[in-house]
């Protein structure tokens, strides 16, 4: 996995945990879960800050949304590098198993 894929995923779930968190802290009238922090959030925020939550919460969810796909982007394989891996995967193992089998055979004898 490249450089840019890891900060491509780090930067993707700290994304997740930052819309969890956008989304929980709701006002109540936006249908949110923002009553199980005690109360309205405009009042712990301040009066404005409903209508900025909510434009936080739509770039957050955006800033998601692009980021699974690059993140997706740039760790797919092709199908082909795929089945060459399997084949040489399972060629490995042929050969173990036979060196294995021989050497059973061996010490029964």
């Amino acid at each position: 996995m490249g450089v840019l894929s890891i900060i491509l995923l780090v930067l993707f779930v700290i994304s997740a945990l930052a819309l969890i968190f956008l989304v929980a802290i709701q006002d109540e009238k936006s249908q949110g879960l923002g009553g199980i922090f005690g109360g309205s959030s405009d009042s712990a925020f301040g009066s404005g800050s409903s209508k900025f939550l909510t434009r936080l919460t739509t770039y957050m969810a955006i800033a998601f949304v692009v980021l699974a796909l690059l993140v997706g982007v740039t760790t797919k394989s092709s199908s082909s590098t795929l089945l060459e891996t399997a084949a040489s995967v399972q060629s490995t193992d042929a050969a173990w198993y036979s060196a294995d089998s021989s050497a059973d055979t061996a010490v029964t004898e």
